[in-house]
């Protein structure tokens, strides 16, 4: 996971490696898909992210184990995915089930074979889910970050039982009550609900790998401006404004030096979600860092210090304004953009054209099967 493809480029030919570019059309397409056909098996659907979904069964008769394989049949069938399913009390719980129903399908002896593709803990007997929780490492319970995970190892805390054992109050004073309720949870008593709208982000970042490296502040400018016009977009879309801009550029850590790594967070005059504003700070933070002589690998762009917009912070009108509504125009270029594709209008200069150096050659992009008339693949007899 995270290597570099140049590293692995060699089992192409030798063990028939398959290496394909990253192609968000068609992974967002299928996400959309596969979550409206989940949604149809219980009474609320929290999409946790992309390819990973909290269903609620409660209260629905039958059983939930066969209901788990009719769910992951109708994927297969309709959407040609594979998917493990767990079934549990609590959020964390079901978190380990899907764990389970994985490994026990993938690597044969580490859980029982029945508990492959679908598991359902809610139907083990206690001293069956002691079981599984003691064939389970303390790193894979859901909350359980690495440094704390390595912390808990020390202690003696190896097994996802032996974190389920302890003390919620001492977890909590010692660590956090995050960690508290991750207890709780594998004790039985959900403290996590479910969340049937997604929290709006703390941070938004658009950043990107280069297809070739940049040398010049005009590429670079080009690049991180596109890269605040689209964190705007995303600003917008949950309703939040940017207090500041925190805009970096690096080069590889593969290829010899000299090496460059630096990065600067622009504080924005007021909060805000106009693009025009946000380029112009990615722009001014570009400008400042920048050193020539080096081939910039990897740039980006987070916003920070986010908030609802209809929060507004009053100031003294001490200089020259435009007093015409810039959220109209934000809006109208958002739906402009999602009539006639992504960067149909776009702040000037935010790196727009057919070819631009900074960005990704995906020399192994896959079809739009989905979203594209031209790639839908067409049967013949």
């Amino acid at each position: 996971m995270g290597q570099p493809w140049f590293q692995i480029e060699h089992l192409v030919h030798s063990h028939g490696l398959v290496g394909l570019s990253a192609n968000f059309t068609l992974y967002g397409d299928m996400s959309s898909r596969l979550m409206s056909l989940i949604a149809g098996y219980g009474h609320r659907t929290e999409v946790y992210s992309i390819d990973e979904a909290f269903c609620d069964l409660s209260g629905i008769p039958g059983d939930m184990t066969q209901r788990g394989f009719k769910i992951r049949a109708r994927i297969e069938r309709w959407l040609g995915l594979q998917c493990g399913i767990g079934i549990g009390a609590t959020k964390t719980i079901a978190k380990l089930a899907n764990h389970v129903s994985k490994d026990a399908e993938r690597k044969p002896g580490s859980y029982p074979p029945e508990l492959a593709q679908v598991c359902n803990l809610a139907a083990l007997s206690p001293p069956d889910l002691q079981e599984i929780m003691r064939a389970t490492a303390v790193g894979d319970v859901w909350g359980v970050g690495r440094r704390i995970g390595e912390q808990l190892t020390k202690l003696g805390v190896a097994t996802a039982l032996d974190l389920a054992q302890m003390d919620a109050g001492a977890v909590r004073r010692r660590w956090s009550v995050v960690l508290e309720r991750t207890v709780l949870e594998l004790q039985g008593t959900p403290c996590i609900a479910l969340e049937d709208a997604p929290g709006a982000k703390k941070q938004i970042a658009v950043t990107r790998s280069f297809g070739n490296p940049v040398e010049s502040l005009d590429g670079l400018l080009g690049a991180v401006s596109d890269f605040a016009a689209r964190a705007g977009e995303k600003l917008r879309k949950q309703g939040s404004f940017a207090g500041q801009l925190h805009v970096f550029a690096h080069t590889s850590p593969f290829r010899p030096p000299p090496h460059f790594s630096r990065s600067v967070v622009v504080p924005l005059r007021k909060p805000t979600a106009d693009s025009r504003s946000l380029v112009e700070a990615a722009c001014a933070g570009i400008r400042f860092i920048f050193e020539p002589g080096h081939q910039i690998q990897k740039a980006g762009v987070i916003l920070l210090d986010l908030a609802p917009s209809s929060l507004h912070q009053g100031e003294l009108e001490l200089e020259e304004s435009d007093s015409s509504d810039k959220s109209i125009l934000m809006t109208t270029v958002d739906s402009l953009n999602r009539k006639y594709g992504r960067g149909a209008v776009s702040v000037g200069g935010a790196g727009f054209g057919p070819k631009k150096e900074w960005a990704p050659r995906q020399m192994r992009l896959t079809p739009h099967y989905t979203t594209r008339l031209e790639d839908i693949p067409v049967a013949r007899a």
